[in-house]
């Protein structure tokens, strides 16, 4: 396929499995921490890898995160965690990073990270946000998850201006439409 295929997985075993049976990159939501396989596993296949922060693990990561600095914090694990994937062979055009919205952050925390993302564009890689239909939208403008797609598109809106390489989205048709509309403001 023309199209990169990507499979969500932090476990070395799964994305061996996903590779060969066709995908391209390996979004591990632990950023390569919670599999120590999964580093030299990534190496091995050539294959891309999305570094994604999570403060905890799924099971914990919202029971109260705190963070002194969310951005400076953020930062700081990119920059090991890109070190680390380098250290095992993997090739740095192949990582991408995702700070991790709705991963072990509060409200104000996603909502400033969305604000902040051009911090994380001196690292030299690309940012991918995946804002789309999370909680902390329906928490902003007090909505159901079925009802997100407003907060959704300006997120997806302001990430891009903010300097999102890649989102990840739900509403695809939709989403392009803001892509589109932002892409042509910055180039007018």
């Amino acid at each position: 396929s023309d199209t990169l295929i990507s499979v969500d997985t932090y476990k070395a075993k799964t994305a061996r499995a996903a590779h060969s049976a066709g995908a391209d990159m390996i979004n591990d939501i632990s950023g390569l921490t919670f599999d120590r396989d999964m580093a030299d596993t990534v190496s091995d296949l050539g294959a891309y890898v999305v570094i994604m922060h999570i403060k905890g693990i799924p099971g914990n990561m919202q029971e109260a995160p705190f963070y002194d600095d969310v951005i400076s914090e953020i930062k700081d694990f990119f920059i090991d965690r890109v070190r680390f994937a380098k250290d095992h062979g993997v090739k740095e055009d192949n990582i991408v990073l995702d700070p991790g919205i709705g991963f072990g952050k509060r409200v104000e925390d996603n909502l400033k990270i969305l604000k902040m993302l051009g911090a994380f564009k001196d690292i030299g890689r690309p940012v991918l946000v995946g804002a789309s239909m999370k909680s902390f939208i329906g928490e902003v403008i007090d909505t159901p998850v079925e009802e997100r797609i407003d907060g959704t598109l300006a997120s997806i809106a302001v990430s891009l201006w903010n300097g999102a390489d890649i989102v990840r989205v739900h509403d695809v048709k939709r989403a392009r439409r803001v892509l589109n509309f932002v892409h042509a403001v910055r180039g007018s």
